[in-house]
């Protein structure tokens, strides 16, 4: 059931943005700010409000070190959210994405595990779990070479320009490493958790208590940007085209479809046991990126590509559901 959840929880995060294809009278931003509002502020607070019982209590008694753990792990989230079109837009979609995933899949799993169970680490159980992060790193750095070969001068998708290389790996580095803390706010705002299951949530439930603290410095953040694009661009007008009151439906089903997999995200990391989070963070991650490639393949995104350039993002894909093989078994263990 653990893998289950969390297998389901990458599909949805892997396919959230698929309804952006759809909002083509839309610039970026304008698509964006809708989801972030819904994704990161709306949804994350109704689930609290539908599934946890006295949130207040929740919060009340919550220590102050959980609180500022929480809110800091958001911002730094938010931080490396925005940082990421940013990285792009410097190195190119196939090189800053692999750099990017990869750091966030790498930290966000072994820094759980460093800091809650450092024995496991030369124990075959967390041998191999290294073991598969080093897969995932393989796996994305094909498909990236893939998509390198598939368009091989990258276009920005900003106005951001294109600096020195060394500034556009910092910026990718630093997005990796901060788009971590999703998952590092997790495994340490666990109290929350705790308390939720106190005050009588259902297990299954009481992670919800946790996402919509974490997530609104994630809001704050992203809508922030939008809004300022959106004054540079002068494209807020487009929120009001006639005839497209669906693009709005479609920008809200992005941002259900991204809180539902963290929601399934939690009680999966549950039935994972002790190393839930490590190992859970890294099954999500490589089934989101395969998710996101299938759905690719199936779009069209790779019609008249090269043979070497497909073979080499199914070579990807298929190292990736290697590793969430892998890291299971190692779990198993």
């Amino acid at each position: 059931m653990g893998y289950l959840l969390v297998i389901v929880a990458g599909m949805l995060q892997g396919a959230f943005i698929l309804p952006m294809k759809s909002t083509k009278k839309w610039a970026w931003e304008n698509t964006w700010l809708v989801y972030s509002t819904a994704g990161y502020l709306i949804f994350p607070w109704l689930f609290v409000l539908f599934t946890i019982p006295h949130p207040a209590s929740v919060l009340a008694t919550t220590s102050l070190h959980s609180l500022f753990l929480v809110e800091l792990f958001g911002v730094g989230w938010g931080i490396g959210a925005v940082t990421f079109g940013l990285g792009v837009a410097r190195l190119g979609m196939a090189l800053g994405f692999t750099i990017i995933i990869g750091l966030a899949a790498t930290a966000g799993a072994l820094i759980p595990m460093i800091v809650m169970a450092p024995e496991k680490l030369g124990q075959p159980q967390g041998l191999l779990t290294l073991g598969s992060l080093a897969l995932v790193l393989i796996g994305l750095g094909l498909g990236a070479w893939g998509g390198k070969l598939r368009e091989p001068e990258q276009t920005s998708t900003s106005n951001a320009p294109r600096s020195s290389f060394a500034v556009g790996l910092t910026i990718c580095v630093v997005s990796g490493l901060l788009s971590s803390c999703a998952n590092l706010g997790f495994t340490f705002g666990a109290e929350y958790v705790r308390r939720a299951i106190e005050q009588g949530a259902a297990e299954s439930m009481a992670g919800n208590s946790l996402w919509a603290p974490l997530t609104l410095p994630l809001f704050i953040s992203n809508a922030g940007y939008c809004v300022w694009l959106m004054r540079k661009n002068k494209t807020g007008g487009l929120l009001l085209l006639k005839g497209i009151p669906h693009y709005w439906a479609l920008a809200s089903l992005m941002g259900f479809m991204w809180i539902a997999g963290f929601v399934l995200y939690a009680p999966g990391t549950r039935f994972l046991g002790p190393l839930g989070t490590s190992v859970g963070w890294a099954v999500m991650m490589s089934t989101m990126v395969v998710t996101a490639n299938i759905l690719g393949f199936i779009t069209g995104e790779w019609k008249g590509a090269s043979r070497k350039a497909f073979g080499l993002a199914v070579a990807g894909v298929a190292i990736l559901i290697l590793s969430i093989c892998v890291v299971g078994y190692a779990n198993h263990l």
